[in-house]
C-alpha cells in the first residue's frame, strides 16, 4: 500500500490535537495508518521503527510537523491530506490589523494573563524542559503534558521547583485536576475534599471518579509523571505535591496513587505522609504491606483507595462494596486464557496484581515481573494482559483513548483464538478521550460473542466505565451501550479484573 508523507515546515500544533485529526484519517477504512507528529530525533525514531520515514521526513527540523498517511489507494492519501489541511486551519484568526494574535510564548501568556499561576506546556521534549524553566523563573507552576523530555533535565526542572516553591506535574503528566479546573485527560468530579496525588494517569482518574461516585469530592488531583517515583528522581513533585495538600485548608484527607516507588522514595514519602497532619490513603499497586504511622492507611487497589479516602473524609469505616459473582459459562474443551485489552496503563497493572493474587502468572507488554515481558506484540501467550497506550502500540496510530482501531482489530483476534476463555476491557470517558468509546467498542463486542457462540463457545467479556454521570460521555449511556452488547459490567476497575480472574481461576480449577 502506498504510504504517503508531506512536511509543514515551522508548523507546531499540540500532541492531543494531532492525534485528534489522526483519528479522523483512519475513519476512513482506505487509511490503514496515519500518523502527525513534529519531528522531533526521538519521533523521527519512532517513525523509522515503523517503516514510516521517508528521506524527507529525516531532513525535517523539530519545528517541522510531519504527516504521514498510509492507503489503499494513493488518491485517498491525497485526498487524507486535503482533510489535514482544513482541519489544521480551521478556526485560525482571521487576517488583518484588528485580529487576535495568540501568545506564543510564556511571555505573551502572562502580559495576557498577569494573575496566572500555572504553565500548561505541550511542546516536543528537546524543548518542554527550556520552558517548563522560563515558567518557573517566572513563578509559574508547571503542568508538563510533554514526553520524551531528559531524565536529567527532570530532575534540574523539579529541583529548581523546589527551590522556589513551586510544582512540576510531569514530563509525561496525562491528567490533574487543579482547584476543580481539569487538565489533560481528567473527568468532571465534583470539589470536596480530599486531595490526590498520583504517579498514575488513569489511576488518579479511577480513583477521583469513585470518590465522586461515592458521594465526596475532590480539591485537588496532582499527577507527577511516572518517572518521578524512580530513585533518580526521587520523588520531588510527589513530596512537593504532599506538602502543598497539607497546607491546604480546602484538603482534609489525601490520596497518594502509584506504581510501588523506588525503596529510599518510598520511606521518604511515608515519612511525609505521616507528617501531614492529616489522614493519608496510599495505594501502592502491586506493593507488599508495609509499616506505616498512625494516621496513614494502605490500600489494595484503586476502589478500596477511593473508598478509605471516603470514609476518612466522613469519619466513618470505610464502605468496601462486595464483588459480584457471575455464573461461569460453558466453555468449550481448550478455552483457559484471559486477554485484557486495556486503554489505561494502571488498569493493565491492576489486572495483573488481581491475577497474581489468585496465583495466575501472565504476560505483559508491561509486566510486573520483567521475565514475564511478552515476546511478541502482535500475539498473545497464555494469560495477557495489554496496555495498548504504551509507546509499543501507539506508533502510527493515536492513543487508544481517542481511537479504538487498534483495540477493535485486537478485540476480534483474541475472539477468533479458541484459546480464549475471557475478555478483560477498560471505557475511559473524561475530556480529550473519544466521544462515545463504549458505542465504539459495543459492535466489535457483540460481534465476537456472536462468533465464538456460532462456533461452539462461549466468550464472557469483563468491562467497566471509568468515569462519571457529568462527563461529556455520560456514565450511564456508555454502561448501557456495553450491557446491551453483553458485556458483563463491574462497577470499579478493581472489581473488574477480580472478577475476570475468578472467572479464569475457575476454568482452570
Amino acid at each position: 500500500m502506498p504510504i504517503l508523507t508531506r512536511i509543514k515546515p515551522n508548523l507546531y500544533k499540540d500532541s492531543v490535537a494531532l492525534m485528534r485529526v489522526a483519528e479522523k484519517l483512519l475513519q476512513d477504512p482506505a487509511i490503514t495508518r496515519a500518523t502527525l507528529v513534529m519531528a522531533t530525533p526521538a519521533n523521527k525514531e519512532i517513525l523509522a521503527e515503523a517503516g514510516l520515514l521517508d528521506e524527507a521526513a529525516g531532513r525535517a527540523g523539530p519545528s517541522d510537523l510531519v504527516i504521514v498517511v498510509e492507503a489503499t489507494e494513493t488518491d485517498r492519501a491525497e485526498s487524507a491530506f486535503a482533510s489535514v489541511d482544513a482541519a489544521l486551519t480551521a478556526g485560525a484568526s482571521p487576517s488583518g490589523p484588528d485580529r487576535a494574535i495568540a501568545p506564543r510564548s510564556i511571555a505573551m501568556g502572562l502580559k495576557a494573563a498577569p494573575e496566572a499561576n500555572l504553565a500548561q506546556i505541550s511542546v516536543p521534549g528537546p524543548y518542554a524542559g527550556a520552558e517548563a524553566l522560563k515558567a518557573l523563573k517566572a513563578g509559574l507552576n508547571v503542568f508538563l503534558f510533554s514526553d520524551n523530555v531528559p531524565l536529567e533535565q527532570e530532575k534540574a526542572i523539579k529541583n529548581l521547583a523546589a527551590q522556589r516553591g513551586l510544582l512540576v506535574m510531569g514530563p509525561d503528566c496525562g491528567t490533574a485536576i487543579v482547584g476543580g479546573v481539569p487538565l489533560g485527560f481528567a473527568n468532571v468530579v465534583r470539589r470536596g475534599s480530599i486531595g490526590l496525588v498520583g504517579a498514575s494517569g488513569t489511576g488518579l482518574q479511577e480513583v477521583s471518579c469513585q470518590i465522586h461516585l461515592q458521594g465526596e469530592g475532590v480539591s485537588h488531583a496532582i499527577g507527577t509523571g511516572g518517572r518521578d517515583v524512580k530513585a533518580e528522581i526521587g520523588g520531588i513533585s510527589m513530596l512537593g505535591a504532599l506538602d502543598l495538600l497539607a497546607t491546604d485548608p480546602e484538603t482534609r484527607v489525601i490520596g497518594i496513587v502509584s506504581k510501588p516507588p523506588a525503596p529510599a522514595v518510598m520511606r521518604a514519602v511515608i515519612e511525609h505522609a505521616g507528617r501531614a497532619g492529616k489522614p493519608v490513603v496510599v495505594c501502592f499497586l502491586g506493593g507488599a504491606a508495609i509499616d506505616l504511622p498512625p494516621n496513614v492507611s494502605q490500600a489494595r487497589d484503586l476502589f478500596e483507595c477511593a473508598a478509605l479516602c471516603v470514609g476518612r473524609a466522613r469519619g466513618a469505616p470505610a464502605v468496601v462494596t462486595a464483588d459480584a459473582d457471575a455464573p461461569v459459562p460453558r466453555f468449550a474443551s481448550g478455552q483457559r486464557y484471559l486477554r485484557g485489552l486495556f486503554s489505561g496503563g494502571t488498569f493493565c497493572t491492576e489486572a495483573q496484581v488481581a491475577l497474581a493474587a489468585v496465583g495466575i502468572a501472565c504476560r505483559s507488554n508491561v509486566p510486573l515481573d520483567p521475565a514475564h515481558a511478552l515476546a511478541r506484540l502482535d500475539r498473545s501467550e497464555g494469560h495477557t494482559m495489554l496496555d495498548l497506550g504504551d509507546d509499543d502500540f501507539t506508533v502510527g496510530k493515536p492513543h487508544p483513548m481517542i481511537d479504538p482501531s487498534l483495540r477493535l482489530a485486537r478485540i476480534a483476534q483474541e475472539a477468533a483464538d479458541r484459546e480464549t476463555a475471557v475478555l478483560l476491557l477498560d471505557i475511559v470517558l473524561g475530556y480529550a478521550g473519544h466521544p462515545d468509546p463504549a458505542g465504539a467498542l459495543a459492535a466489535a463486542i457483540a460481534q465476537a460473542r456472536d462468533d465464538a457462540a456460532a462456533a461452539g463457545r462461549a466468550l464472557p467479556v469483563v468491562a467497566f466505565v471509568c468515569g462519571t454521570e457529568d462527563d461529556p460521555q455520560v456514565r450511564s449511556r456508555q454502561e448501557a451501550l456495553l450491557r446491551d452488547a453483553g458485556a458483563l459490567l463491574a462497577p470499579s476497575s478493581s472489581h473488574a479484573a477480580r472478577l475476570a480472574a475468578r472467572l479464569i481461576a475457575r476454568v482452570n480449577a
